[in-house]
């Protein structure tokens, strides 16, 4: 499991001071930044080798201002190609919202998927949802 908090910036809010359902996958992306580097360390757009294939978000209960937020980011599934991530967010102990991004291991220049390799999936399953967490 990797985890990352922010605190919720005024400008992710709506009148009412929740914060605006446009914001989830802004914080999930940027939740999983460390399983960018797993596959290009230094983040290197000119080699970039994921894309996004789909996403989901299931809203559960209200965020709201002044109060942190922890994105809890898993793996939930290796294919061949591709990877799931399912993604917790939390506020004030209460889990709020999930997410899950299928992304696809990609070569822009020859335009197709690449196969995952044993190095990179045991990274990923270093992150895989634990028994007892429900995704």
């Amino acid at each position: 499991m990797l985890i990352e908090d922010f605190n919720v910036r005024f400008c992710e809010t709506d009148a009412l001071a929740h914060v605006s359902n446009t914001v989830l996958v802004d914080w999930f992306e940027m939740a999983r930044e460390p399983i960018f580097r797993i596959f290009t360390p230094e983040l290197d757009l000119q080699n970039w080798p994921l894309i996004l294939a789909g996403y989901k978000v299931d809203f559960l209960d209200q965020m709201h201002y002044g109060h942190p937020v922890q994105v809890r980011t898993y793996i939930s599934r290796i294919g061949g190609s591709s990877f799931d991530t399912y993604q917790e967010l939390w506020q004030n102990g209460t889990k709020r919202a999930t997410g899950t991004t299928t992304m696809v291991q990609y070569n822009y220049a020859e335009k197709k998927s690449v196969v995952i390799n044993d190095e990179i999936r045991e990274k990923l399953t270093e992150h895989a949802i634990p028994r007892g967490v429900n995704a």
